[in-house]
């Protein structure tokens, strides 16, 4: 999708400013790192921050993959439930339900207007794949958060793998090897930083592709954060910010 067409709501543009200003003067490091060609930027999820940072500093050439749960005001509950306040003691998990219920037609909102590609785990995957191929070949970047509830180390946890997919039918496509770029996102220092891509390889079988692909950008996810200055990783999962660990 051409940014010219994402039409957004007049609530989104002010929910829009009122965040941007928590946001002001983020750099981006690396940009030497980004292909000319589009390719997909991996990123660590950092709780909210990532997405946030997305729409605000690379929506105008980016498309970001958000879970479909979240576009549906009837499957965002369970899910907002289920994601961010499941691990709360059980004594309160009726207020967080109460909470995900009255949130969800905000949230689903908001999600709407940022445009996302919508991400399924059944069979409706193959609507996300044919939905980005599809953007990718008309010119536009793609970001994904493909981090999940098993953790890798201090600064990423372990990803889902089949992402890696999209190269497979990117290059059917259009004859091209995808890139993709890992991101870090360091919201305390108001960083974010390319790294060196990672490129598919038609050759070399998918299921071999996908894990060496997925580590090659964790460690350099990694590699990323430990190279800037000492700082506290905003994690994937809803932890109280005591519980932040530094960089270092």
């Amino acid at each position: 999708m051409n940014s010219k067409k994402r039409k957004q709501g007049f609530l989104f543009k002010i929910i829009k400013g009122i965040i941007g200003l928590f946001y002001k003067k983020y750099e981006l490091l690396g940009q030497e790192n980004i292909p000319s060609e589009p390719c997909i930027f991996i990123g660590n999820h950092a709780k909210a921050h990532g997405p946030i940072i997305t729409e605000l500093y690379l929506s105008s050439h980016a498309t970001t993959w958000c879970i479909g749960e979240m576009l549906s005001t009837k499957e965002a509950p369970a899910y907002m439930f289920k994601d961010f306040w499941s691990n709360k003691p059980k004594r309160t998990h009726w207020f967080y339900k109460i909470v995900a219920r009255v949130l969800s037609p905000l949230i689903v909102y908001v999600f709407k207007n940022i445009y996302p590609i919508a991400v399924y785990h059944d069979i409706r995957v193959m609507k996300t794949f044919k939905a980005t191929v599809e953007q990718m070949a008309e010119g536009r970047n793609m970001v994904i958060f493909p981090e999940y509830h098993l953790e890798y180390n201090d600064i990423v946890n372990d990803f889902q793998q089949n992402f890696v997919d999209v190269a497979r039918l990117y290059y059917k496509k259009t004859g091209k090897a995808l890139s993709f770029v890992p991101t870090y996102y360091a919201p305390y220092l108001k960083k974010v930083v390319f790294g060196e891509p990672v490129e598919f390889n038609p050759n070399i079988p998918i299921e071999e592709q996908r894990v060496a692909i997925c580590d090659y950008l964790k460690n350099e996810i990694t590699a990323l954060a430990k190279e800037l200055p000492a700082h506290k990783v905003v994690p994937y999962e809803n932890l109280p910010k005591r519980k932040y660990k530094l960089s270092k």
